[in-house]
């Protein structure tokens, strides 16, 4: 196994940047002084913690114009659209600001000689194993909660996009928090299992692939840590019979290339009522061809490369299937660099779909959608439902009451109407099915970090 982990850079197949992983015995290392730095964090008023984390931010997002540029280096997003700054400080600092509210102590009602109440306590040391297709984002939706609620934070990330791993760090450090409350660490997946075996860490945060899901709980079996698994996604989209067509369309195409494709909750299939698809696939192909591929440190650049050529090899092998088995391409970039074994690969809207097609029903986590007619409400829903994921799903429609209906019996963690690929802080952030157990942001994801704890105290 080699000593060091290299980044490889997806706009010129270069090395961006090298790093050694830590030992098995700075390991261990940290995780004692994690345990030593949470027993002194513990004597800190949320209020006090709430400085700390605010200047956490501060210095964060300080720091935004280096790291728009190193996203583009790490994984391909274009410089364009300015990292993930506005993101990270609407989350970070909600969950700050509610920090107090949902982790105060529960007073049950009053009963003559008792005292009845609820607390939240600390889980201990959690463990975020964060991704690198929104590096900043994916972990501050545990890290900031997490060292709000009590517990320190051991930080694994993504070997493409280190250097992220590396920015929270160092604005950690200039908060002047414990040592060791937060560390970051350069781990190997095999130490990384080895670890979460060990049962030294309370609490695993997984955002990553289905099958890595699987990876963490086979490795947590029997060290009885709780998990938060945010996993893949197959995300659907409808559009009903009364949509705004211009709004769908506009919206829809984000949500389907924005981070070329790259995204847990971005659109991967669209069901569109038979009564408006002629004309809601004309906008939609028309707003498309203004997603044009590029070099991500462009400026004009609005679709990068994949972070890697062998995600976009995937969306190539789903495009190929589904043409073989009939369906239709309507943009057909002639680009160079979209070629099997290259990062590049441009979008790509597909109609004549179905669902014995892979672009119907696996992940392709790229630049392209397939969009398919379909004749009512029902139809859309038994669609829509037929996949083993479940993370969001939008309808589209100037009727929210039929929105909400038929939201509630489609298979998903968070229904949208009208909008699509955001996570609003102020609202749990879960899955259904194989996309994951567990919920973060909001004062539900406080509950996911921290342990229940009764009083009951009998006067005498």
């Amino acid at each position: 196994m080699p000593d060091t982990v290299k980044i490889i850079s997806p706009i010129d197949g270069s090395i961006y940047a090298e790093r050694p992983y830590v030992t098995p015995a700075a390991i261990e290392a940290a995780v004692v002084k994690a345990r030593q730095a949470r027993h002194a964090w513990s004597e800190v008023t949320v209020a006090e913690r709430a400085k700390f984390l605010t200047h956490f931010v501060d210095h964060l997002v300080a720091k935004n114009d280096e790291i728009v540029p190193e996203l583009a280096w790490q994984m391909g997003r274009p410089v364009r659209f300015g990292g993930e700054k506005r993101g990270v400080e609407e989350r970070s600092r909600h969950m700050i600001a509610i920090a107090a509210e949902a982790l105060k102590p529960s007073d049950r009602p009053e009963k003559d000689g008792f005292v009845r109440r609820i607390t939240r306590e600390p889980l201990g040391t959690v463990l975020v194993i964060a991704p690198w297709n929104y590096p900043f984002l994916t972990a501050v939706n545990s890290i900031v909660p997490a060292l709000m609620a009590g517990n320190a934070v051991i930080l694994k990330h993504a070997p493409q996009t280190l250097l992220a791993g590396e920015r929270i760090a160092e604005a950690m450090a200039a908060t002047g928090m414990p040592d060791g409350l937060f560390q970051n660490l350069v781990m190997t997946h095999e130490d990384t299992d080895k670890l979460i075996a060990s049962g030294a860490v309370d609490h695993i945060s997984f955002t990553g692939s289905v099958r890595g899901g699987r990876e963490v709980e086979k490795a947590a079996a029997g060290t009885f840590a709780s998990l938060a698994l945010e996993l893949g996604g197959k995300d659907a989209a409808y559009v009903r019979a009364d949509a705004n067509l211009a709004h769908a369309a506009e919206n829809l195409v984000d949500g389907s290339f924005f981070n070329s494709g790259q995204s847990c909750c971005g659109v991967e299939r669209i069901y569109v009522h038979q009564s408006v698809y002629d004309p809601f696939v004309e906008q939609f192909i028309a707003q498309a061809k203004g997603w044009t591929l590029g070099n991500p440190l462009d400026a004009a650049t609005v679709v990068g490369p994949m972070a890697h050529a062998r995600f976009a090899d995937l969306v190539r092998e789903h495009k190929t299937e589904a043409l073989r088995k009939g369906a239709s391409a309507h943009l057909n970039w002639n680009d160079n660099r979209d070629k099997a074994g290259s990062p590049y690969v441009a979008p790509e809207v597909l109609t004549g779909v179905n669902h014995q097609m892979a672009v119907m029903r696996e992940e392709t986590f790229g630049p392209i959608v397939g969009i398919m007619k379909v004749a009512d409400d029902a139809e859309a829903l038994t669609l829509m439902n037929d996949s083993p994921y479940g993370l969001t799903a939008s309808i589209w429609t100037a009727d929210l009451d039929a929105a909400e209906k038929l939201g509630a019996k489609v298979e998903a963690g968070t229904i949208f109407a009208n909008r699509c690929d955001y996570l609003d802080p102020e609202l749990v952030w879960t899955g259904v099915k194989d996309s994951g157990r567990g919920g973060a942001l909001s004062e539900i994801g406080y509950a996911s970090l921290t342990q229940p704890k009764s009083f009951h105290l009998r006067q005498v």
